[in-house]
């Protein structure tokens, strides 16, 4: 691929499944993708001891993990279980330790040397407007010295995605909206509808995905991407100008998107809350993804 291409997502194969719970939960919903040092894949997501969906009772995170995303992960425990709600975890490396952040609101912190032992970490988020930062933290590398945070939030009272950088994975300022919606934009929950964002960065552009739901059966496997030179800044959607800002719409719930090293392939996956997600009941799934020229 040449420098400074503009790419759309496409979906370019059929669904698989790479997790479902068999004795750790009923379902998994947000989830986090992230690959070991020794080359294992591991994910943790939203689960619920029964089928009944009731996010009051989303108290720990379901971890499963295999050696291939092509082949699936079949072995499984639970993670991070405080007995408090454990809501859509976003998991990083850096250097020998993994960090994962999760909501609701306030903000939480685990770090840990392997993905199966972690241990609760101070973390501080600065000068952020209230209700910035509710839900749905992923954290994407800047530089060797920068990450930034997105996550889900409300701005007076429509959805939007906030942008939190930081030098040291513990203290986070916020920066700006990186996506705000206004005007005519169709869906305004008081929980959000910009969910679950997810940040790619490919030849000079980056490109967020998120959810875009009120969790109805009509929204609730649409996912919109956006693309921006800046990674602080995707615009603003205002409903009437989505042929303008938004450069793809895509099948999938709380989709991560993720690239294999070994073999160069692009994912993307799907999840959600029984009865609701698809194409897999109470499953993880995951599809090929291509980038196409504009």
């Amino acid at each position: 691929m040449s420098d400074d291409k503009r790419f759309i997502p496409v979906i370019a194969s059929d669904w698989k499944v790479l997790f479902k719970p068999r004795k750790a939960g009923c379902y998994v919903n947000d989830h986090s993708i992230v690959r070991a040092d020794d080359g294992s894949w591991h994910l943790f997501g939203i689960t619920g001891p029964t089928p009944e969906i009731n996010p009051q009772h989303e108290r720990y995170f379901v971890h499963g993990w295999g050696s291939s995303l092509e082949e699936g992960l079949t072995n499984e425990s639970i993670a991070i279980d405080y007995g408090t709600r454990a809501w859509a975890p976003g998991v990083i490396q850096e250097g020998k330790k993994y960090y994962m952040y999760y909501g609701p609101a306030p903000t939480k912190l685990e770090v840990s040397p392997d993905l199966h032992h972690w241990m609760n970490n101070d973390v501080h988020l600065i000068g952020s407007p209230v209700d910035a930062c509710h839900r749905d933290h992923m954290v994407l590398r800047l530089n060797d010295y920068t990450w930034i945070m997105y996550v889900t939030g409300i701005r007076g009272t429509y959805s939007c995605i906030s942008a939190y950088v930081s030098n040291d994975l513990q203290n986070w300022r916020f920066v700006q909206y990186a996506l705000t919606t206004s005007g005519n934009a169709p869906l305004n929950p008081a929980w959000g509808a910009t969910e679950s964002p997810y940040v790619v960065y490919l030849d000079g552009y980056y490109y967020l995905f998120i959810t875009y739901t009120d969790c109805s059966d009509e929204t609730y496997n649409q996912t919109f991407v956006f693309r921006s030179s800046n990674p602080y800044d995707f615009g603003n959607y205002n409903g009437d100008n989505e042929k303008e800002v938004v450069v793809a719409k895509l099948f999938g719930h709380a989709s991560e998107v993720i690239r294999d090293p070994d073999t160069g392939n692009w994912y993307i996956t799907a999840c959600g809350w029984p009865g609701k997600s698809k194409p897999h009941e109470n499953a993880v799934s995951i599809a090929r993804l291509e980038w196409r020229n504009e």
